[in-house]
């Protein structure tokens, strides 16, 4: 599919589901790939997530360096640089925010959590889906339960099953976001963590949904048939 129509699908998925804020494209580049001419590199460093609920908001477009991810752990997952170490022995979630019993429970959450190979990603492009100038590996939605139902069930129309998913309230805007999408090719959804809350504008009856652009036609698709008139 080429970039007009990628855009057309933005503008289409807006329009069915009445969102409020744009389905956000996220391209992730290899390292020693290049970043498409023309796109202006990030003004301040910020957290994956923050990046994608400012691009939802204000229809910016933008690429970021590892040294423009301000959550290294985020950055991590997505293959920039590598995990801290503190990250992925659990540490920072069993005495820093105190969210474990122990911190094998916490090392052994971090160690499920999806994340590409260490420095394997140069940087991450960012676009508003209606907007983009690039074609996007993940389509980041956020929006409501009933917005995410309907998301679902448009999935679901042309060969029904079932949308098998799975989180744990970390990492969740960088790993079940837009890493197991990448990784797996299949639609994830999931909840937000304490970062993404904390830090960002998403509101608490907002969730999340990651999309590979490969099944975004699709998707689309069954929105048209099945959103409400």
């Amino acid at each position: 599919m080429d970039v007009k129509e990628i855009n057309s699908y933005g503008q289409e998925m807006i329009e069915c589901l009445k969102l409020k804020t744009s389905p956000v494209a996220v391209k992730l580049i290899p390292t020693g790939g290049e970043i498409p001419d023309g796109i202006k590199k990030v003004d301040e460093a910020m957290r994956h997530c923050q990046l994608v609920d400012r691009v939802r908001r204000t229809g910016e477009e933008f690429y970021t360096l590892g040294e423009d991810q301000m959550c290294k752990g985020g950055a991590g997952a997505m293959g920039i640089g590598e995990m801290p170490s503190k990250v992925a022995s659990g540490e920072f979630y069993y005495k820093g925010l105190k969210q474990f019993s122990t911190q094998s429970a916490a090392r052994r959450t971090i160690e499920m959590v999806p994340k590409l190979p260490p420095n394997s990603t140069e940087a991450v492009l960012y676009a508003p889906l209606e907007k983009t100038s690039f074609t996007p590996d993940v389509v980041v939605v956020i929006c409501n339960p009933r917005q995410i139902m309907l998301l679902t069930q448009a999935f679901m129309y042309k060969a029904g099953g079932r949308l098998e998913t799975s989180f744990a309230g970390k990492q969740s805007l960088c790993s079940d976001g837009v890493v197991k999408a990448y990784k797996e090719g299949k639609i994830g959804v999931t909840v937000g963590c304490s970062g993404s809350r904390n830090y960002t504008k998403i509101a608490d009856e907002e969730m999340i949904m990651g999309i590979p652009v490969e099944l975004l036609a699709d998707v689309v698709a069954g929105l048209k048939e099945i959103c409400p008139k």
